[in-house]
């Protein structure tokens, strides 16, 4: 594999559509921009469609907006009901919207806002859209996750939205570590139907508005040590590029830059913690986040043949009785194991 990739790598992308998440600014915007410039048509789906609207200005190419706001389960489903009822067909779902570090806040839906927009939001997004993925041969899911996913990091099962207690750091750690765990066990599934792949990249150190939540203590040290440790957003895209055109990816590999730190360079294959490798982790977690967000994923041949993704209206147990508290970690006794 090419150790030096860079954006001339970029395969034609002419006859691809690409759905990218966050793509109005920072390292969402750059992937949309290559992948344009390289002839993919590409949606932009933002939280904020007046920004939106001038992140698609400054692209060249067959650019639109979709309106997405990952905090709110409704506005989810209501995007991907207007996405599917205008394509039939998605190359690329690249779920690379995110928050960081940010104060004790909860969604629309009672989830903690790192947990929720970063893996529940992308969970359901995914889940919705896959059909429109599945028929597609050479279709890909490709999540962004952070090297933060080692830091502090672990899935709290008995307090999910960190009601007791709450770490920004350790928060944002449970998140992206969750983007990881979805990806392995997603490209699992995937495996035997043989058209489309799950992939994780992440952009190292990259100069982006992401890091704005940072606590305080360490805002000066990151500022002085900045010049020698990001790199540019342009810089920061390439693995999540690379995850979602190189020929030569498969499925369940993780991409990020080549020094020694994964803070910047060229993107190549990761690795990642033991942590997001423990299958029965990834298990429940798959299981929890069916549960919170009433989504499940189209595996079963009829919805192959294009029919809608299973929903439910919302969180409920596997025997269809609603659940009240397992957004908040009860699942022990609420969660069936399969």
């Amino acid at each position: 594999m090419n150790s030096n990739w860079t954006e001339q790598d970029i395969p034609d992308q002419h006859g691809r559509l690409a759905i990218v998440t966050g793509a109005n600014t920072g390292l969402g915007f750059e992937t949309a921009r290559m992948l344009a410039a390289r002839g993919a048509a590409v949606v932009l789906a933002v939280r904020d469609v007046a920004k939106g609207r001038r992140a698609a200005a400054r692209i060249t190419g067959d650019v639109k907006v979709q309106a997405l706001d990952l905090t709110s389960l409704d506005s989810i489903r209501s995007a991907a009901a207007d996405l599917r009822a205008i394509h039939q067909r998605i190359d690329l779902l690249i779920n690379n919207a995110g928050v960081m570090y940010t104060p004790k806040q909860i969604t629309a839906d009672g989830f903690e806002l790192q947990f929720g927009t970063n893996h529940l939001g992308h969970f359901a997004l995914t889940g919705l859209l896959l059909d429109r993925l599945l028929p597609v041969p050479g279709s890909r899911i490709v999540t962004v996750s952070s090297t933060g996913h080692r830091i502090r990091a672990a899935i709290h099962f008995d307090d999910l939205q960190w009601v007791r207690s709450y770490n920004r750091i350790g928060a944002y750690g449970q998140a992206k570590l969750a983007n990881l765990m979805f990806t392995y066990e997603l490209q699992r599934r995937l495996a035997p139907l043989g058209t489309t792949i799950a992939v994780a990249a992440h952009p190292g150190a990259s100069n982006t508005d992401l890091t704005r939540n940072t606590p305080a203590a360490l805002r000066l040290p990151i500022a002085w040590l900045s010049p020698l440790l990001t790199q540019p957003a342009e810089m920061g895209a390439l693995p999540t590029l690379r995850a979602a055109t190189d020929p030569a990816v498969v499925g369940g590999q993780y991409y990020g830059p080549s020094n020694r730190l994964e803070t910047r360079g060229y993107p190549k294959v990761v690795s990642s913690s033991r942590d997001s490798h423990d299958q029965a982790a990834q298990l429940r977690l798959w299981t929890v986040s069916e549960e919170l967000t009433g989504v499940t994923f189209p595996f079963d041949q009829s919805s192959r043949r294009g029919e809608p993704a299973a929903t439910r209206s919302g969180p409920s147990s596997a025997s269809g009785t609603p659940i009240t508290d397992l957004r908040f970690g009860t699942v022990e006794t609420t969660v069936d194991p399969r």
